[in-house]
């Protein structure tokens, strides 16, 4: 069985779990999701990738993001609908919030599961990825498996 960690920001999209699932053909597949909830520190950064995107509205609406505890929420209901909908698809899945270090969680978790692979499934964060700040590029450097960077989709 092939085993992926998937890093998400969002509920997966229909579309994004048909993607994820099959990347390795007819090969059996087994994710452990991790997710960050949505707070203030990245805030100005998504403001500033809906302005470049044409997303004004998006970007207006950045400041009424839950954040702290109240992120937490709809974080748990976001990893529950995704990983309702991998099992769904006939993956393995299971998955967690992650509050702090996200990337030192990453790194614990391939190292525990002997994972595969990393799947990075985010909106586009171009100040980020402009400067290599982003997901994708700083586990890279960490995790020691190959690393996927995937633009999710919007419903």
């Amino acid at each position: 069985m092939f085993t992926s960690v998937l890093m998400i920001e969002q509920p997966l999209t229909p579309v994004d779990v048909d993607f994820v699932t099959t990347l390795h053909g007819d090969e059996p597949v087994s994710f452990i999701v991790l997710m960050q909830p949505r707070g203030d520190r990245d805030r100005l950064l998504r403001a500033i990738d809906d302005v470049a995107l044409g997303e004004l509205p998006e970007a207006i609406r950045e400041g009424d993001e839950p954040e702290g505890e109240a992120a937490r929420g709809p974080a748990e209901l976001a990893i529950e609908h995704s990983l309702a909908s991998l099992r769904a698809k006939g993956a393995k899945a299971v998955g967690q919030i992650v509050d702090e270090h996200p990337l030192d969680k990453l790194k614990a978790v391939v190292d525990e599961t002997n994972a595969d692979e990393v799947i990075v499934l985010t909106a586009p964060h171009y100040v980020e990825e402009f400067f290599h700040r982003d997901w994708a590029s700083r586990a890279r450097h960490k995790v020691g498996v190959p690393v996927l960077k995937l633009f999710a989709h919007k419903e």
